[in-house]
């Protein structure tokens, strides 16, 4: 059995076995030394002022590489840094909010890798109507490092690409072609490595589903493999579950992420699903004021640097750049390294500067041992109700001490909190524990099993689960939830959007999932444990 195969059976059994993660640390141990230098850009993209409007295929291409130009810019930057891999956000090349008909000037047609070799940097007459591809693959290997972007694409329908698929159980859209939302890869010579059709659409009108599920990965020599998969896609089964069921632990998520509060922020799901899938997550995400888009970061189960725009008036809305240097998570890579005794950093390049907020390391005391046991089942009181947090009903438990405990349940999910709260400078902030089983079905549909503990926006209870950015009271705690699936999802998102990470997260075979934190940074705006329960989707 291979180490992959190997691994794939581990990732899957850990959330079925007992498994502990302390801040020291990630809950595997790395072989040290062994690490490799990413950047991430998070791109104020220059948008079509007039989406809806077919342009030319010369006009289009004005547009575009207004955009990459910024690419071209930012990737001499992670060069000069050391950096060996950079990712760009979804739609940063194009934009968005085009028809089918008005991205039509947008589209290429990119080869498949799997069945073509093709380097567009060097073999530019190879494919006709290739300019971007030509310009991102050029960028990488200028810059020697891979280099993943997104791009819209067109294919043929029937897809020549897919020999195996059955054209009469996958009938053509009605003007006879695909139209995909894709990330590209390039490795540092400039060649494509990889091709991503993005599998859950978020109100793309412009884009079609691929007929056929893709799970996508690449080498590097740098670090072994990693996966690739598109902002909505993160919160989905396929093709993100079935990536770790693969045992792959490197992810590339290129994103367009709106920020919702108080439960879906982009650096706070990002940094959710590197600690629950226990994976490096490399997320780059597009700055977009007026749409809440803001928020990109490189995470690892250990570590983590990120930003998000923090928007004060008469500050600039501008991209950002981050570089950091993060261990290798590939088994089979590392074993590799290992057996031609080529221990310590590849790649030849420089020590990295990272830019933006850092998470915050250190230990934390247990909490479990300072409160008493919780009792299973809530108790009837006047400060338990329902309301609507992210278009969902919650069952609510208010936090009326600066110490105590609470249970909430909404069906089978119950969800226990001890909490010691130290409110700064006298204040009132109003908090609320709770508990939500069911559909969401705003936005998108799938099944929710969630422990939330919330700081309200008002002072009455009408207000809790409302979006509020900003807190004042410190919380230490143990969230706790027995849930009916293995894919939970820990967060902590702090004042001015800090997310910390937590002292220690537990998951036991009974479904059992425990969140402990300590010493915050910031006041708490929520702390959360977001289970997915994929198979009733």
């Amino acid at each position: 059995m291979s180490l992959r195969v190997l691994l794939a059976v581990v990732v899957a059994v850990l959330y079925l076995s007992p498994v502990t993660l302390n801040r020291a640390g990630d809950r595997t141990e790395e072989t040290p030394g062994l690490s490799y230098v990413a950047a991430v850009y998070e791109h104020q993209v220059i948008l079509n002022p007039e989406p809806h409007v077919p342009l030319s295929r010369a006009a289009a291409l004005k547009h575009m590489m207004r955009n990459l130009k910024v690419y071209e810019e930012q990737a001499a930057r992670a060069a000069e840094q050391g950096a060996q891999i950079i990712v760009f956000p979804e739609d940063g090349i194009h934009g968005f909010n085009f028809s089918r008909l008005s991205i039509s000037g947008y589209l290429e047609t990119i080869p498949d890798p799997l069945t073509e070799d093709w380097n567009p940097c060097t073999q530019p007459d190879k494919h006709n109507h290739t300019e971007v591809l030509q310009s991102l693959s050029c960028m990488a290997q200028r810059h020697q490092l891979y280099l993943v972007a997104n791009m819209p694409d067109l294919q043929p329908c029937p897809l020549t690409s897919h020999p195996y698929l059955d054209p009469s159980h996958l009938p053509c859209p009605p003007d006879g072609r695909w139209q995909f939302n894709t990330d590209v890869v390039f490795r540092s010579d400039g060649s494509l490595a990889a091709r991503y059709h993005k599998q859950n659409l978020f109100f793309e009108k412009e884009f079609d589903t691929p007929p056929r599920l893709e799970v996508v990965t690449f080498d590097t020599p740098f670090a072994g493999r990693f996966g690739v998969f598109t902002c909505f896609d993160i919160l989905f089964h396929d093709p993100t579950v079935r990536l770790l069921e693969k045992g792959i632990r490197q992810m590339i998520f290129p994103t367009a992420w709106m920020n919702v509060l108080p439960l879906l922020t982009a650096v706070q799901i990002q940094r959710a699903v590197s600690l629950g899938a226990n994976v490096t997550l490399l997320a780059a995400n597009l700055r977009h004021d007026s749409k809440a888009m803001t928020g990109s970061g490189i995470f690892t189960p250990s570590t983590s640097i990120y930003h998000h725009a923090f928007h004060h008036p008469g500050e600039p809305e501008e991209g950002k750049l981050l570089v950091l240097r993060i261990p290798v998570l590939d088994s089979d890579w590392l074993a590799t390294q290992k057996q031609a005794k080529r221990q310590g950093e590849t790649g030849g390049k420089g020590e990295a500067k990272g830019q933006g907020e850092t998470g915050g390391e250190g230990e934390g005391e247990p909490l479990s041992a300072a409160f008493p046991s919780l009792s299973p089942t809530p108790s009837p009181s006047p400060s338990r109700f329902n309301a609507s947090m992210m278009g969902d009903l919650f069952f609510f438990a208010l936090l009326l001490d600066s110490e105590g405990q609470l249970t909430v349940c909404d069906g089978p999910l119950c969800c226990h909190l001890q909490y010691r709260r130290s409110p700064q400078g006298g204040n009132t902030e109003l908090y609320a524990l709770g508990a939500f089983a069911g559909n969401h079905t705003v936005a998108g549909r799938f099944a929710l099993q969630v422990c939330a503990l919330v700081r309200c926006s008002g002072s009455e209870v009408s207000s809790c689960g409302k979006a509020v950015e900003e807190a004042e009271s410190r919380m230490d705690f143990q969230l706790e939830g027995k849930f009916g699936t293995r894919y939970v999802y820990p967060s902590m998102l702090g004042s001015g959007m800090v997310v910390d990470r937590p002292d220690r997260i537990e998951k036991t075979t009974d479904g059992r999932v425990t969140m402990e934190h300590s010493g915050m940074t910031a006041g708490l705006v929520t702390a959360c444990l977001y289970g997915r329960v994929y198979d009733q989707d």
